[in-house]
C-alpha cells in the first residue's frame, strides 16, 4: 500500500559497517594487544557524551563577578582582596565545567575506533540519506570531511554516492587519527591498495577560497574547538567551501543541539548580508523553518535529536544491535523551494488503539502534539502517521493542515 512506504519516511533500517571497514577495525585491534580494552572504549563512550562545551571567558567573568558580589554581601568581616580572589576561585573551580582538548596519539586513537566508528557511521549514513531520498538526482563529485577522525564519513559518503564521487579530502589535526583512517581504507595494513579510491588526509583545510566541495561534513568534530569564536571561524570558512551541502552532526545532547543551531543562525545571518546571493542559503534538514528553534526555547529545553539504529563492529564486547543518537543540521545553497515544508517527527511515535501520538516540528516554528485519528484526519493521514518514526516527515500539504489535537486527548507538549 502506497501510506506504507509515503515519501515522507526516511528512517534507515539497521545500518551495517562496510564488511572491509568492520575486518580493518577488527584486525588493527587484535594487533595491538591494549588491556582493559573493553573498560577503556566505555569510559570514553561516557566521557565523549556527558561532555559540555567549554565555557566562554565572558562567561567566566561574569560568573567571578557574582561570586564576588556574594562573598561581600554575606562576609560580617572586611576581607583583604588577596582572600577574597582565593574564594572567587576556590568556588569558580568547583562550580565549572573544566573542558579540556583530547590529543589524539595511536593508542587513544584507536580507543577512539573502536567506541565510535560505527555509532559514527551510523549517524552520518542516516543524514546522508536524507539528501539522497529527496534529491535522489544529487550526484557529488567531491567531498571534504573536516575533523575525518577515522574516516567514517568516507565510507558513509563511498556507501551512498560511491559511483559519483572521484575526490575526497580528509582533514584532521592529530596525525595518528590520519594514519589510522588510512590503514583502515587500505584493510588494516599500509602497503594495500586503498579500498575507496581518490581520498588525500591533510592536516589543515585547503587555503585557496576557490576551492569548494559539492559536500562538506563536519561529524563530531565542532565540539572539540575549545571556544566559540573558533567555532564560528570554522563554520564561515566550511560554508565558503560548500558549493551544494553543508552538512553538521553532534551527540544528540543539549551541548550538542544547542552548538549546531548556532552553527545554522550564523549561516543564515550571512544570507541576510548578501541579499542578491545567487545561491543563498536555506535549512534543508531536519528543521522546517528557518525561525528559532522551538526546542531550545521552551520552558524546559530539550534537544533535537534523532536515533538510527546499527550493528556495531563484532568485538567480543559487542554483539547486539545498538542505536546511535545524534543530533543534525544540513544547510544547503540553491532554491529555498527545495527546502521541506511537511513537520518533522522529533520524538518516538506512540501508537494506540485507533489514534496515533505525534511531537511534531511544524513550519510555522512551533512544537505540536498531534493526535491523530481516522475519523478527525481520514484514513490517509491516520495511516501515514502509524507508519511513520521518529525522524520522518509527516505527509501534511501545508501548515494550516496540520493536524491538532483534539480536546478530549492528553494536553499539548
Amino acid at each position: 500500500m502506497p501510506h506504507r512506504r509515503h515519501p515522507g519516511i526516511l528512517q534507515l533500517p539497521h545500518v551495517r559497517l562496510p564488511r572491509a571497514l568492520a575486518s580493518a577495525a577488527q584486525l588493527l585491534l587484535l594487533e595491538r594487544t591494549m588491556p582493559n580494552i573493553e573498560k577503556q572504549v566505555q569510559a570514553l563512550t561516557n566521557y565523549l557524551w556527558s561532555r559540555h562545551l567549554p565555557v566562554e571567558p565572558e562567561e567566566l567573568q561574569r560568573r567571578a563577578m557574582d561570586l564576588e558580589k556574594k562573598f561581600l554581601e554575606n562576609s560580617d568581616s572586611p576581607q583583604t582582596e588577596e582572600k577574597l580572589c582565593e574564594k572567587v576561585l576556590h568556588a569558580l573551580r568547583r562550580t565549572t565545567y573544566h573542558w579540556q582538548k583530547l590529543s589524539y596519539n595511536e593508542e587513544l586513537s584507536l580507543v577512539y575506533m573502536a567506541a565510535r566508528l560505527d555509532g559514527g557511521f551510523a549517524a552520518v549514513s542516516r543524514a546522508f540519506h536524507e539528501i539522497q531520498a529527496r534529491i535522489p538526482e544529487f550526484q557529488p563529485q567531491t567531498l571534504m570531511d573536516f575533523g575525518c577522525g577515522t574516516g567514517s564519513v568516507t565510507w558513509a559518503a563511498h556507501s551512498m554516492w560511491g559511483k559519483s564521487l572521484r575526490e575526497y579530502v580528509c582533514v584532521d589535526c592529530s596525525a595518528a587519527m590520519l594514519s589510522l583512517a588510512e590503514k583502515l581504507l587500505k584493510g588494516g595494513s599500509e602497503s594495500k591498495e586503498p579500498h575507496v579510491p581518490g581520498v588525500f588526509f591533510r592536516q589543515f583545510l585547503p587555503v585557496s577560497p576557490k576551492v569548494q566541495f559539492d559536500v562538506v561534513v563536519s561529524a563530531f568534530a565542532l565540539s572539540e574547538l575549545p571556544s566559540k569564536a573558533d567555532r564560528t571561524e570554522v563554520v564561515e570558512t566550511l560554508w565558503r567551501k560548500t558549493s551544494h551541502f553543508l552538512v553538521l552532526v553532534e551527540n544528540g545532547t543539549k551541548a550538542g543541539h544547542s552548538l549546531l543551531m548556532d552553527a545554522r543562525d550564523l549561516v543564515l545571518k550571512e544570507k541576510e548580508k548578501s541579499p542578491w546571493d545567487l545561491q543563498p542559503s536555506f535549512v534543508f534538514a531536519p528543521c522546517p523553518h528557518e525561525l528559532p528553534c522551538p526546542q531550545l526555547t521552551a520552558s524546559t529545553p530539550m534537544a533535537c535529536s534523532f536515533s538510527q539504529a546499527y550493528h556495531p563492529i563484532p568485538f567480543s564486547w559487542n554483539k547486539k544491535p545498538k542505536e546511535e543518537k545524534f543530533s543534525m543540521v544540513i544547510l544547503a545553497r540553491g532554491s529555498p523551494e527545495e527546502a521541506n515544508c511537511w513537520p518533522r517527527i522529533t520524538q518516538p511515535v506512540l501508537k494506540r488503539p485507533r489514534h496515533v501520538h505525534c511531537h511534531l516540528c511544524c513550519p510555522g516554528g512551533h512544537m505540536q502534539h498531534a493526535v491523530i485519528t481516522a475519523r478527525l484526519h481520514g484514513r490517509d493521514l491516520y495511516r501515514c502517521a502509524r507508519v511513520s518514526a521518529w525522524g520522518d516527515l509527516l505527509p501534511v500539504i501545508t501548515p494550516s493542515t496540520s493536524p491538532a489535537a483534539p480536546t478530549e486527548g492528553p494536553p499539548e507538549s
